[in-house]
């Protein structure tokens, strides 16, 4: 893991004293305050029920914060919902398509709803299938695909607009080995190119060997964040593994 290095024109995605859930008076989430930076990959992680998918939510813009402020590439949803919500590429734990499309009609709605058009589109697509090994099913309908295919076809989707945000919500469910090995290629690519991503997961390995920066949720509140040192520092603990450091930071052994 790199550095941790504070340039607020690098940030991507800045997230200020966020508060927040499903009813009005009964947060979830409690002043949440944390960035995603240019070339940088963060891990959001926590147990089920500590507001990472909550934090998701109110991200994407389908839940209002309490209170608080949420800013992409400098635009917030309420000042400039258009280029908010293009700033950005969503992928879901489970798939949402439409039974109705062929998966190159899927491609191609993204591509027009982004701008996406000749040359740029035929090339994105053709090395993205060719990746994922979905060249021979642009043709079928979703229902004729595994879970792990139709994860890749959203996959597919969001790395097709190469927006400057990834958020991906548990990337590797449903992913065999060789797709998991050509989705963490492919974001080491756009991440080299300056793309940012937030990634929420329970694969804590694999966190560990990739992202920059980790956010731990505990209860709704961020327990801590940062390097693999600022998480060690405060565990208490010397251990070399992410899986020691969270059992420690929500509610093991640790001072957290």
């Amino acid at each position: 893991m790199r550095r941790e290095v504070g340039n607020p024109m690098d940030e991507l995605l800045q997230v200020e004293g966020l508060s927040g859930g499903y009813l009005p008076g009964k947060p979830v989430l409690h002043d949440l305050t944390f960035s995603v930076r240019r070339g940088e990959m963060v891990g959001l992680i926590g147990l089920n029920g500590a507001g990472k998918s909550t934090t998701i939510k109110h991200i994407l813009g389908l839940m209002p914060p309490h209170k608080g402020r949420i800013a992409i590439c400098g635009s917030t949803l309420e000042q400039n919902p258009e280029a908010y919500r293009q700033s950005f590429g969503y992928v879901p734990e489970t798939p949402e398509l439409y039974d109705e499309l062929t998966i190159s009609d899927h491609f191609r709605l993204t591509a027009m709803v982004y701008g996406i058009s000749g040359e740029i589109y035929e090339n994105r697509v053709e090395r993205l299938a060719e990746l994922f090994r979905l060249g021979d099913k642009l043709g079928s309908l979703p229902g004729h695909l595994s879970k792990g295919m139709r994860q890749k076809v959203m996959l597919l989707n969001a790395f097709l607009i190469e927006p400057p945000l990834y958020i991906i919500d548990e990337p590797f469910v449903g992913l065999d080995p060789l797709a998991i090995r050509s989705l963490l290629e492919l974001m080491a690519q756009r991440k080299a190119a300056g793309s940012g991503f937030l990634i929420s997961s329970h694969v804590l390995s694999t966190l560990e060997r990739y992202c920059d920066r980790l956010i731990v949720l505990r209860e709704g509140r961020i327990a801590v964040q940062g390097t693999m040192s600022d998480l060690r520092r405060a565990s208490g603990i010397s251990s070399n593994y992410l899986d020691d450091l969270f059992y420690a930071l929500t509610g093991g052994n640790g001072r957290v």
